[in-house]
Parts: structure tokens; sequence; C-alpha cells
């Protein structure tokens, strides 16, 4: 390896190693802040004298956390299922079907992408208010089942990079195009619905708008909504060790399950680019 090789490899890691440094101060900073004795954490210091761990404690204490992570568990798990079931058999439909106006159905799709969420909440609130949904977790689930078009987008273009002789081959076997797209297209695109499924649980983990909406009863909060009131109480108070206490709790699941599932994300978005 020549030296202008190791120098530019040895750049570009030293490049990388500082933008990661850079982007990982706020986590650390609010760790440190998270375990501040209260006297400390109203100052400017950044290391704390010693380790207050009951700050975690005291967040249990000051709210049912235990029943904010079921009920939020619960409706992440329901929104990812309705997700996978409701997009995988559409964007199969978009990428490997042949049917008239198909490009045109498509398009129609992706522009629902450009009206903001706060465009339908009124007519979704009035009809969720009609069913009687308000204050339960239907307003939060149910609409996963329906489909959207970033998922739609992203599965399709994924399902586009699959090699169309194979499923050719499963189709002059015999198989209908429901088992086509269940025994062949599905376990080939598992990177692909794998990064749909992780967008969405992350979307539905943090979701604090529709979740405030929708929800009032104290036992049907998610984490979102219960720690944010958890925080305002804090911040008035200057518990702004509680504070990030709250928040460290409400990343770390986020930051352990990108961990263990990186390379399957990576790959099923990197893929979803690489054919149009």
């Amino acid at each position: 390896m020549t030296m202008r090789r190791i120098g530019t490899f040895v750049g570009q890691h030293a490049v990388l190693v500082a933008l990661a440094v850079m982007f990982s101060l706020p986590f650390f900073f609010m760790l440190l802040q998270s375990v501040m004795p209260l006297d400390q954490a109203k100052t400017t210091d950044l290391w704390p004298r010693y380790f207050e761990w009951d700050n975690y404690a005291e967040v249990f204490r000051r709210v049912p956390l235990a029943t904010y992570v079921r009920n939020t568990v619960l409706v992440c798990v329901i929104a990812v299922i309705g997700t996978v079931v409701s997009c995988v058999p559409v964007a199969y439909a978009f990428s490997h079907m042949r049917w008239k106006g198909r490009g045109v159905v498509f398009i129609l799709i992706l522009s629902t992408m450009m009206l903001p969420f706060q465009v339908l909440f009124v007519s979704q609130y009035q009809i969720f208010s009609s069913l009687g949904w308000l204050n339960t977790i239907l307003p939060l689930t149910v609409p996963a089942f329906f489909a959207d078009a970033f998922s739609i987008f992203l599965l399709r273009q994924f399902f586009l990079t699959l090699p169309e002789e194979t499923l050719d081959a499963a189709r002059v076997d015999g198989a209908g195009e429901w088992k086509v797209l269940w025994r062949v297209v599905a376990p080939m695109a598992k990177p692909g619905i794998m990064a749909v499924a992780i967008f969405q649980f992350l979307f539905s983990w943090s979701d604090f708008f529709g979740a405030n909406i929708y929800l009032s009863d104290e036992r049907n909060l998610t984490l979102a909504v219960g720690l944010v009131r958890l925080n305002t109480e804090a911040a008035r108070l200057g518990e702004s060790n509680l504070t990030m206490a709250a928040a460290v709790i409400f990343v770390i699941p986020l930051i352990i399950i990108f961990f263990f599932a990186q390379r399957i994300f990576i790959e099923g978005v990197t893929l979803t680019g690489s054919k149009g």
C-alpha cells in the first residue's frame, strides 16, 4: 500500500470518527446529566460529582412507566403488522404485475406523500370520533392496515431488484400470484420488508402528535406523551436531571433495535435505489 493510499485511508477514517464523535456528544451529555444530583444539574457542570442513579427510579415513581411502555409496544407491534400486511401486496402489484393504468395509479399514490398529516387531521378526527375510537389505540393502529405511500414506494423499489426469472419459474410451476408473493418474493425481500417494519416501528414509538390528540386517559397513554408530560412538570420545577433520565429511557430501545438490525436495515434501504 502506497503512502498516498495510506494517507487517504487515514484521512477518510479520521473524518468518519470525528463525525461519529460529533453526533454522539449530545447523547453523551444527556447521559451525564441524567445521573447528576439535582443541585448540580442546575449548574453548567458537565461531569457529575457522583452518579445519582436514583434519578431513573424517580422517573418510575413519578409516572406509570410500565403502563406507558406496554401501550407503546402494543401500538408499535400492531402498526408494524398492519403496514407489512397492507403494503407488501400493493408494492408487488406495482412491481411485478402488468395491468392497465399501473403507472398512473402509482403516481397518484406517490402524490399523497405531499399532503401533510395536519391537512387530513380534522376529517380523520371527526371520523374516529363518530366511531367512538377516541381515547383508544385504534386511531393509532387501524390506519396502518390501509397502507401508506412511503412504504409502498420503498418496497416497490426493492421488489424491482428481484430477478424476474425466479418469479416466472414459480409461475410456470403453477404458483398463483399470491403464492409467488408469499413463498418467493417475501423471503427474498426480507431486508426491504424489515426496513419498512423498522421505519414504522420508529414512527409509532416516537409519535407524539397523534397520541397526544387521541389519548387522554392515563391508562392509555403512550411513552412519548407520558414522558413529555413528565418533562413539562420537571422542567417547571427545574429538575433537568429527571428530564434527561426520561429522554434516555425513551431513546435507549430505539438505539438497541437499530444496533441489532442495522445490517438488514441498511441493506434494505440501499437496494431500494439500485433500480428504478
